[in-house]
């Protein structure tokens, strides 16, 4: 395998470790990968390679431009198509999650988008977390893992990827994305905790009211963009 890939993979495949780390994989159910610096090329973890015995030799490198795989001696994820149109599209993703968490899948299979009902959720995403329609009939038949990509796409239309840096497919279950496969995972966590949040809501409290707008961006705000003055500046080089 070629020394050129291996920070790559390093990083890949602690990002997935990570996602196991963080209780967001059940048996074999996830995936992270991870852009290099070039923007030409991501690794991601291989194919049904329990996480237990993850290793970063095993990550597949493979071709933004084409798909091919330019690197590794495993079969990478049946996902590899979804997160090579996404980097394609979604200009500064450097990094995508895909899991099959319980809350965030529940809002999935319910064909419902995680509705933005408190702060918690307003520091991270700006609105609600979105969902896709369904995939057609001929869309799952042929090609599917690339037609998931462009409902994914497809439902970003009029939305940043980086101010909103996850999706639920319906049906199925939630990508997520960040400037990096840390960042990815970092913002998996975080939509997991909203979906449980929204979850307790909406069984406290059924007919709750989201979040009022001039709160929503008060909180994403502060936290993200030219004005934002949560945490600590950045070092000055």
């Amino acid at each position: 395998m070629s020394k050129e890939f291996k920070k790559l993979r390093e990083r890949v495949c602690r990002a997935n470790l990570d996602l196991a780390g963080h209780g967001l994989v059940t048996l074999t159910w996830g995936n992270v990968s991870g852009l290099s610096d070039d923007g030409l090329y991501f690794a991601i973890k291989p194919s049904g390679v329990p996480y237990a015995e993850m290793e970063p030799e095993q990550m597949v490198v493979v071709a933004v431009s084409t798909g091919e795989i330019v690197d590794g001696e495993l079969r990478p994820s049946s996902d590899t198509p979804t997160h090579r149109l996404l980097y394609e599209k979604f200009r500064g993703v450097g990094g995508i999650v895909h899991t099959h968490s319980r809350c965030a899948t529940a809002f999935a299979q319910a064909r419902r988008e995680i509705p933005c009902l408190g702060t918690t959720h307003a520091d991270h995403f700006h609105g609600p977390v979105p969902l896709t329609r369904p995939l057609s009939g001929k869309e799952v038949e042929d090609g599917y893992e690339a037609h998931t990509g462009d409902v994914i796409i497809e439902r970003f239309a009029d939305l940043d990827p980086l101010a909103m840096p996850a999706v639920l497919v319906a049906g199925h279950a939630p990508f997520a994305w960040g400037k990096s496969a840390a960042s990815a995972v970092e913002n998996a966590v975080a939509l997991e905790a909203v979906a449980q949040m929204a979850l307790d809501t909406l069984t406290i409290e059924p007919n709750v009211r989201s979040l009022e707008p001039y709160v929503l961006e008060k909180h994403y705000t502060r936290k993200h963009g030219a004005g934002a003055y949560y945490g600590q500046p950045a070092e000055k080089k």
